[in-house]
Formats: structure tokens, C-alpha cells, sequence
């Protein structure tokens, strides 16, 4: 299997996290959950005053979720852009696949303990991916 083939399957396994997160975090307040519909009240609520700022915890989940697209893109920008050079420039591909993949993996971990199996499968699925790749890439 070539290594390009491998860094798109892990780059649309990205993809598929990308658009599953642009749904959950778009939808995280719609819920008729009368417990939830507590939390997410006491969530978006109370502000309190952070780095000279006043936010609620409901802002910084907002924000955390932001960021995330931009992570999520961002990354399958680098993995196609370093798929581009897996055959011509080992070393460029290597340096930075390395970290995206390790990266990955941990999200991978992370998401399994914080959040659910899904998001967890997705992002080890696609951090061995890109390490399978730096391997077949030699």
C-alpha cells in the first residue's frame, strides 16, 4: 500500500471527525434532557471574570469547540500537503507527519476517557494511519 493512499484514508477519518464535531457543537444546547437543559443553563449563565475578561464556562466550550475546526482543517491540510512530497522528499513527509500522528493517537486516548468511542476511534484510527505511512515511506 503506498503512503499516499494511507495519509488520504487519514486525512477523510479527520474529515468524518470534522463534520461529526460540526454537528455535536452546533446542537450541544438543543436538548430536551430537563437535566441537561440544567447544566447547559448553568453553563451559559454565570459569568465570572477571567485575564480581564468576563466569560461563561458555556463561552469557553464554545471556543474550545472553534478551535477544534480550525485543528481539524488545519490537519488535513498538512497531511494532504505532506502526502504530496511522501515520494519526492522522505525527510519533509517524516518531520511533518511525525507529530501530527503522535498527535493524533493521543487525542485518540484522550477522547476515549473524556469523551465517547467514536471520536476516540476516529483519532487513533487516523494517527496510526499517518505513522503506518511514515513507515511505508521508509
Amino acid at each position: 500500500m503506498k503512503p499516499r493512499l494511507v495519509l488520504r484514508l487519514a486525512a477523510l477519518c479527520i474529515a468524518v471527525h470534522l463534520v461529526g464535531h460540526f454537528f455535536g457543537h452546533f446542537s450541544w444546547k438543543e436538548t430536551p434532557d430537563p437535566v441537561k437543559q440544567e447544566v447547559i443553563r448553568q453553563m451559559t449563565g454565570p459569568r465570572f471574570e477571567f485575564m480581564g475578561v468576563m466569560r461563561s464556562m458555556g463561552d469557553y466550550f464554545e471556543g474550545y469547540g472553534l478551535i477544534l475546526f480550525v485543528v481539524y482543517a488545519m490537519s488535513i491540510a498538512l497531511i494532504l500537503s505532506a502526502a504530496r512530497y511522501a515520494d519526492s522528499n522522505h525527510d519533509i513527509a517524516r518531520n511533518v507527519l511525525t507529530p501530527i500522528g503522535i498527535g493524533y493517537v493521543a487525542m485518540g486516548a484522550i477522547e476515549f476517557i473524556y469523551f465517547f468511542p467514536f471520536a476516540g476511534s476516529i483519532s487513533l484510527v487516523a494517527g496510526l494511519l499517518i505513522i503506518l505511512a511514515i513507515f511505508l515511506n521508509g
